[in-house]
């Protein structure tokens, strides 16, 4: 599908603006609300409505739930900290999961008042024409509210600004419910306002579970879409040096996400080398997926389960040097070990010097020594004497 040209661009969650969009954003929510409240509640009491005050009572909970979102937005933009390495993004989260809290205990109190007076319904005065216009206002206030925010929500790809626009939306169609209900009141239908209330108290409950439910998920860390792990897999796959990727973590964070990876690389080459193909893949996932905040990839050898298992029984690099000592015994010193551990058995790479023209007759026959003695080491698969010197040295001073 064509991106559509007019609409704005997404902003970089690095963007020192985003912080101030949120705010301008939630502050103009907040002055609607508060209209919105002072309206719907003081002409509710004064026309009799009792959907109209339950509409009111959605609008205040939304006004709790703007001062959540600027209280969440101020402080999840502070970096990373020695107490939150992972930085403070998740108090969006937790303030998704009080804004849903909040909703759905409100909506269970408009439910519960709404059906006690309608235990009673010839106790209800009529309501008045005066509570129609203002729930027609307050349906043009919220319907625009929510376009707004819902834009401005997914130019920073903000769950908690999507959440808290998808709330005015709720709350639009709520300010409907209760119009259509006052309209019923005025035609002779006297429960028609209450009912009003019940079915708009049934609809703040369920998006605030919607909302904690969403929320709660993200703080168990339940990982990206399935075709969110694919792209990001594919990405790891195509990086040059990965043989295989056998092991892929993702969760989120607020707006951004988390990636773990296992790689699998060729097991002869050096840490070094194993450590650029693993900052290449990091790299390659940042670029290509803007929404993910940091990649740990961990490079492997093997498969780590069976690799794991398997190197329980092999010596390390102490131990298995106490044993080939006494073996290179009359060969030139070695200089440098490197030991590769494949397949639950080692394969040893020494460096020793040039054998002078003297020491060649002992080297041959040390190194047949060695490979007898070899033959009754189940553990040692491979044994490679090199002798060699650097050609080129760079200076580094």
């Amino acid at each position: 599908m064509a991106a559509n040209p007019d609409s704005s661009p997404e902003i970089s969650f690095d963007d020192p603006a985003r912080h101030s969009l949120t705010q301008r954003c939630t502050w103009i929510s907040v002055l609607v609300n508060v209209f919105l409240v002072a309206a719907q509640v003081i002409v509710g009491i004064v026309a009799h409505s009792q959907g109209l005050i339950a509409d009111g009572m959605h609008s205040l909970s939304d006004l709790v739930c703007d001062f959540l979102v600027l209280f969440a937005a101020h402080h999840s933009k502070d970096p990373a900290d020695e107490s939150h390495p992972y930085g403070h993004a998740r108090i969006e989260t937790a303030a998704s999961f009080a804004l849903g809290v909040i909703l759905a205990a409100t909506g269970a109190g408009i439910i519960w008042g709404a059906s006690i007076k309608l235990q009673d319904l010839g106790s209800l005065p009529p309501v008045q024409s005066l509570a129609l216009w203002t729930a027609a206002l307050a349906l043009l206030c919220k319907e625009g509210l929510f376009r707004y925010m819902l834009h401005v929500g997914e130019r920073l790809r903000s769950p908690m600004l999507i959440a808290n626009a998808w709330h005015a939306r709720s709350d639009a169609a709520s300010s409907l419910v209760v119009a259509v209900g006052i309209i019923g009141n005025l035609l002779g239908y006297t429960f028609a306002d209450s009912i009003a209330a019940v079915i708009v108290g049934f609809m703040i409950v369920r998006m605030g579970v919607v909302f904690a439910w969403e929320a709660v998920q993200e703080l168990i860390d339940t990982g990206l879409s399935e075709d969110e792990v694919a792209s990001i897999r594919q990405a790891i796959i195509d990086t040059d040096g990965v043989s295989s990727l056998h092991e892929l973590r993702t969760r989120r964070m607020a707006h951004r996400s988390l990636v773990d990876a296992h790689i699998c690389v060729d097991p002869r080459i050096s840490v070094s080398e194993g450590h650029r193909i693993a900052e290449t893949t990091r790299k390659r996932v940042l670029d290509s997926h803007p929404a993910v905040a940091d990649v740990l990839v961990h490079v492997d050898v093997e498969d780590d389960l069976e690799h794991d298992s398997k190197m329980e029984k092999t010596l390390d690099r102490n131990e298995l040097t106490r044993q080939l000592t006494p073996l290179l015994a009359g060969l030139p010193a070695p200089e440098r070990l490197i030991l590769h551990y494949l397949n639950g058995r080692v394969e040893a790479e020494i460096f020793l010097p040039l054998p002078t023209a003297e020491q060649i007759s002992v080297v041959e026959q040390r190194e047949e020594e060695v490979r007898q003695r070899l033959l009754e080491n189940p553990l040692v698969s491979k044994l490679s004497l090199n002798y060699n010197r650097p050609l080129f040295l760079a200076n580094n001073g």
